[in-house]
């Protein structure tokens, strides 16, 4: 099921109010066709916004394989200088606009973070935005000071446009880079190259440059870490420069969260962990884009409550909204998207993963802490995925999934303010919200 909106319709979630203290509010979305339906209760013993309030943004710098063109911002031969930067007319009439449009729309301040695909042609060693190559010559040298000083270029740029970036990634996905279709807009980075290039070029360009911006690195597959980690942020210069790791999600059935997620944090707790892409649809042998699929927002949840619970602090869709083919995408690699677009019909629709994202963003602010939550007893062929958080404001926060296709009774037991029984229905998410006295 998805919702069929337009011009003129679309549903909508109301603002979140606080329910008084001793009462709660639960949100529901279920497969049986639940979209965020609200209801209230009472334990035995405000805030205004409309809309999902998802607002973490990831932009390329320049292109990405979702471009209609392969473009970068100065393909002019051997420019060190970066004179002939420019911004490309898919920044200036598209992608800054719609940002001014979010930010105006937007409650909460949208943190934006940018990632590159790929360098100008004449920094890489095959010649091309496309295809696999690395950057040519070594960190320290003119090439690697270049595509640094890109950085704070696309950083200045931006800012004359009033847009300020919250992070940048050092390089999107650095290793796949070595794996994917000579097509693809890629540089490849080892971990040790990217350590360099942190510690020689990119970390002194963003200290030296007016931007507070902060540096993420690996932005791939979590079967990278702790190793990626412990190559670039065991070295202590690295290290300072460095703020977060970002992490994609799709190899995370190879290698367990604990292994990974878990293992990074423990080694290297002031640097956050950060989901930096996730979608659906990906090299599916049938259909990209499958309106209404509840199983496709289903892993969407699944994903967030695992990382959520082994040290993650966000996570970020990869595109918020795509054509009914799943693109535009000029490599042909369409995915699904929690908005679909027909505008031949002049409608969107709202997927179950719009919905599922929904029971995160709009109760979970910037700010909010996961808390400890005992389960006390578990059931093999019943258990629940669930975390629990504590808002800047005071309110306590929990999401249920149940990814089972039968109910799933339960309780809940806050020692401030009491005990409720209540009950997951099948294939549902549920997001319970309340104040402790």
């Amino acid at each position: 099921m998805v919702c069929v909106c337009n011009a003129t319709y679309c549903d909508t979630l109301d603002p979140v109010v606080l329910p008084a203290p001793g009462t709660y509010v639960k949100y529901e979305s279920s497969k049986a066709g639940k979209r965020l339906e609200r209801s209230e209760g009472s334990f035995q013993r405000s805030l205004r916004a409309p809309g999902i309030e998802y607002n973490l943004i990831r932009l390329p710098m320049a292109c990405s394989d979702f471009s209609v063109r392969p473009y970068s911002y100065d393909d002019v031969p051997h420019d060190y200088e970066l004179k002939h930067f420019r911004l490309a007319e898919e920044d200036v009439k598209m992608k800054i606009p719609l940002l001014h449009r979010a930010s105006a729309m937007s409650k909460r301040p949208l943190s934006l973070y940018a990632s590159p695909w790929t360098s100008p042609a004449w920094m890489k060693s095959n010649g091309d935005v496309r295809g696999k190559g690395t950057l040519k010559g070594q960190a320290g040298d003119k090439y690697h000071k270049t595509w640094a000083n890109y950085f704070i270029k696309f950083l200045d740029e931006y800012a004359k446009h009033n847009v300020t970036f919250w992070a940048v990634t050092a390089q999107n996905e650095p290793l796949a880079a070595l794996l994917t279709p000579p097509q693809f807009p890629t540089i490849a980075f080892t971990a040790a190259q990217q350590r360099d290039f942190v510690v020689r070029d990119l970390g002194p360009a963003l200290a030296r440059s007016p931007h507070r911006t902060r540096l993420i690195i690996l932005d791939d597959q979590r079967i990278h870490l702790p190793h990626w980690a412990k190559a670039v942020l065991g070295n202590a210069t690295a290290a300072r420069y460095v703020a977060g790791v970002g992490v994609h999600w799709y190899l995370d059935g190879i290698v367990p969260a604990s292994c990974s997620l878990e293992a990074t944090h423990k080694l290297f707790p002031d640097h956050f962990l950060l989901y930096t892409e996730a979608c659906s649809g990906f090299l599916t042998l049938r259909f990209s884009v499958s309106l209404g699929c509840w199983e496709r927002g289903d892993r969407y949840s699944h994903s967030i409550l695992t990382v959520l619970n082994h040290f993650v602090a966000g996570w970020t869709d990869w595109n918020l909204a795509l054509d009914m083919e799943g693109g535009p995408n000029w490599v042909k690699n369409y995915v699904d998207s929690p908005v679909i677009v027909d505008s031949s019909k002049d409608v969107f629709y709202k997927q179950p993963m719009f919905y599922h994202l929904g029971h995160f963003s709009k109760f979970i602010p910037e700010g909010s802490r996961r808390v400890g939550l005992h389960s006390s007893r578990r059931c093999l062929i019943c258990q629940l995925e669930h975390v629990a958080v504590l808002r800047p404001d005071g309110a306590l926060v929990l999401v249920v999934l149940n990814r089972f296709g039968w109910d799933v009774p339960f309780g809940i037991q806050d020692p401030a303010v009491g005990f409720i029984e209540t009950v997951a229905p099948a294939n549902s998410i549920q997001t319970y919200l309340w104040r402790q006295q």
